[in-house]
């Protein structure tokens, strides 16, 4: 009995061998977008209210530092110039698919945070640090690093200076309301050195107070000591010194109740340096997209796939950002680099894969 049981069900299972066969999904073929539509069937874009308010109003409302040579300043024609301002545009040139969409809120240091926190302003791009404290007490978010940074020292030539270990007893000019005050007490303090702390309103003060040498040395980042110096009367008469005190990861600050928005500000950032990665320019970029065979600068210029609708952004938003903003490399050349004022080095700021590698990276675009 058992036999015939054991054999009726091997019998039962051969049979259900024998019927009709599944249909197998196609593989997709060299160069197919299948894939791209699949997963455009599970994914979904999430409503970001900000960019709701951004489209109605017709601009994106920025804030940036009141004027600071190679970040955010007016020029001669009171059109703002710089690095973080072109953060911003890039932002415009993704939402609006108009880089010049922008309007710009100065803003000090000690109200930098609480204009965002009221929503005066969609995005904060004002060379601020990402720290553990802003981005865990303050409902903010910083989507992406844009420069590399550190605290150093701004020093008279004529002081013979070659250490910051050589400034005990200095009397030191920082800002209000930045990380430049901790660190300095951080720095000091582990290493036994005294000094006197002269404290300025904001940077402007700061650099008066220090030419007017009523401070020995002027203590920030060194991006802003870089762009001080170019406002000094006698700017080849001051030294930056080599030694970099912290780590200041610098980049753009939302509200963190908007996570859709921040993924926004933060892939307008990537799109820069993807840009520069897959060696596209402002000037060449129509060009590229008639004629690119390669996958990910077709998926970026919105040839393959329609990622931009996963941002609640048009198809072409990425395409936009680099046509009229520029690759990362075309925006820090012009306005940080070697072709602006400021003269500074990439350093760390060049990309992961360049012959001196830094650390720009973005995520793939896939």
């Amino acid at each position: 009995m058992i036999w015939r049981l054991a054999a009726s069900a091997i019998l039962t299972l051969a049979l259900a061998g024998c019927g009709p066969a599944q249909p197998e999904a196609p593989s997709p073929q060299a160069g197919s977008t299948s894939h791209l539509s699949t997963a455009a069937l599970r994914l979904k874009a999430t409503p970001s209210p900000t960019l709701a308010a951004v489209k109605k109003r017709g601009y994106v409302a920025c804030g940036v530092h009141p004027g600071l040579p190679g970040f955010a300043y007016p020029d001669v024609r009171r059109v703002w110039r710089g690095f973080d301002v072109d953060v911003c545009r890039a932002v415009a040139a993704a939402t609006l698919g108009d880089a010049g969409k922008v309007r710009f809120l100065p803003v000090g240091a000690r109200d930098r945070f609480s204009a965002l926190q009221r929503g005066q302003i969609d995005v904060l791009s004002r060379n601020t640090s990402w720290s553990f404290t802003r981005d865990t007490g303050l409902g903010l978010d910083f989507p992406a690093v844009t420069y590399f940074d550190g605290q150093g020292f701004l020093a008279p030539r004529a002081l013979g200076l070659s250490s910051a270990a050589e400034l005990s007893g200095a009397r030191i000019c920082v800002q209000a309301g930045t990380a430049s005050e901790g660190n300095l007490a951080d720095w000091f303090g582990t290493r036994g050195l005294r000094y006197k702390r002269v404290v300025a309103a904001s940077e402007a003060d700061a650099r008066r107070l220090y030419e007017s040498e009523a401070c020995d040395v002027f203590a920030a980042d060194v991006s802003a000591l870089a762009a001080t110096r170019t406002l000094l009367s006698r700017p080849n008469e001051h030294v930056i010194l080599p030694d970099v005190i912290s780590r200041e990861p610098l980049g753009p600050v939302v509200r963190q109740n908007d996570p859709a928005w921040t993924d926004i500000v933060r892939w307008s950032v990537y799109v820069m340096v993807l840009g520069e990665e897959l060696g596209l320019r402002s000037k060449t970029v129509g060009q590229a997209r008639d004629t690119t065979t390669d996958p990910e600068t077709r998926r970026l210029l919105g040839l393959d796939g329609d990622y931009g609708a996963l941002l609640g952004l048009p198809r072409d938003w990425a395409f936009q950002v680099v046509r009229q903003v520029g690759a990362y490399d075309e925006v820090f050349g012009r306005n940080v680099g070697p072709g602006s004022a400021l003269k500074l080095d990439r350093g760390l700021n060049a990309l992961w894969s360049a012959p001196k590698p830094g650390l720009m990276y973005a995520p793939p675009l896939r």
